[in-house]
This record gives C-alpha cells, sequence and structure tokens, in this order.
C-alpha cells in the first residue's frame, strides 16, 4: 500500500515534471518518465525533503549541491540515452542524477572526489535496487578507463576546459554533456564521429567547480 506521504511526494514529481520541466521543452518521453518515477526526496537529508522538487539545487553539504530538476533532465535529453548505452557520470553528489540514468540505460559507473558523498549516494541507490550503478572515490578527471569506452559522459561539476582524457574515452557517436567555465559557465555538448570531436554550445549554466586535477588545470 501507498502511504499518504508517498503520495504526496508522486504528486508533487509530476507537478515538478509539468511546470518545470516539461514547460521548458524537455520533451523525451524516456527523460521525463525516468524525472516522474525516481524518489528524488530520498536522495536529500530528511530534514530537507520538503525542498527536494522545488525549482532549484539543494545543498547536500561539503560544497555541492543537488542540481536543481529542469538542468538534470535537460542535460540527460542532451545526452540521448538509448537502452544499450553504458555511461559514465562524473560528481556522483547525492546520487539522483545516477538514479535517473539507470533507468534510461544498460549501466552506469558514477564517481565521486568526496568519500562521505559517494557512501550516502551508493546507500540511497543500493535502497532502491539500482543494480545496474556502479561507484568509486575518484578524481572524475581521468574518467573510468578500464570501463571506456562511453555512449555518454555527464559532469556535474565545472571545469575551466575539458579533460582531455573524457573525450578520448568516448565511444564512436558518444556524447560528452559539461558545464565549462570559470567566471561564466556553458552546458557544452562534444560528439564524437570517427577520429574528429564535434562541439556545441548551449544555454549558461552555474556549477560548482571541478575540483582535483581540474583545479589546477584552469586555462
Amino acid at each position: 500500500m501507498i502511504s499518504d506521504i508517498d503520495q504526496q511526494f508522486a504528486a508533487q514529481r509530476n507537478y515538478m515534471v509539468r511546470t518545470q520541466i516539461e514547460a521548458r521543452g524537455v520533451s523525451d518521453r524516456r527523460v521525463l518518465d525516468a524525472m516522474r518515477s525516481v524518489p528524488r526526496h530520498l536522495f536529500l537529508p530528511e530534514n530537507l525533503r520538503r525542498l527536494a522538487y522545488d525549482d532549484s539545487p539543494v545543498s547536500i553539504g561539503y560544497g555541492q549541491t543537488i542540481s536543481q530538476p529542469y538542468i538534470v533532465a535537460y542535460m540527460t535529453e542532451l545526452l540521448q540515452p538509448e537502452p544499450t548505452d553504458i555511461v559514465l557520470d562524473l560528481g556522483t553528489g547525492s546520487g539522483y542524477q545516477a538514479a535517473i540514468l539507470a533507468q534510461l540505460v544498460k549501466t552506469v559507473y558514477t564517481i565521486e572526489i568526496v568519500p562521505e558523498l559517494k557512501k550516502m549516494a551508493e546507500t540511497v541507490l543500493e535502497h532502491l535496487k539500482y543494480a545496474n550503478v556502479s561507484s568509486r572515490v575518484g578524481d572524475g578527471y581521468y574518467g573510468w578507463p578500464e570501463a571506456a569506452p562511453f555512449n555518454g559522459i555527464v559532469v556535474a561539476a565545472a571545469p575551466g576546459r575539458v579533460p582531455e582524457p573524457l573525450l578520448k574515452q568516448l565511444a564512436d557517436g558518444g556524447r560528452l554533456v559539461i558545464p565549462v567555465g570559470e567566471t561564466f559557465q556553458y552546458l557544452e555538448v562534444y560528439t564524437r564521429q570517427g577520429g574528429e570531436i564535434k562541439h556545441e554550445k548551449n544555454i549558461p549554466v552555474r556549477f560548482v567547480p571541478m575540483t582535483g586535477t581540474a583545479a589546477g588545470d584552469r586555462p
């Protein structure tokens, strides 16, 4: 039996998708269904769950945030995920983006540089039985070479410039969706087509800076 509180959160999710995501132009039905089904509130501390479906990012501690729902949906749509894809999620944070991807692709690899966040995210993902997600602590700048190539890579922190190892880990036809910049950031998409990398710049965004190696690799 679904509890009253679960019904309330489900209603909030439906409202979130309708007014924050569909209304802004995200139209991929699989992405919208994933956003409706994943219980975003479970990826927040209990005292902040009332904010889970607001149109804004929410702090999760350690200087990190769970991204605004629209941005999660938009970045996921830009990735163009397919059911057979293997995807890399950099900056696990709360684990919410990994959960959305787990609904849409075959396998998700996710890396978090803060051990405490990795542990918390892993606990929630296991509780929700996402068996197709593998996580580890590490510096996302270097990707996950043993699991490459990836059909998609999505990054939830902004480097000053795109890490070269991530471009090298894209499969043919693979897409990297990443915020890039310091004072001014843009969401950018890099697509591998044969031996070439094609680039497109999208909307302005505001993400936390990528730490680790990227912090010393700024132009």
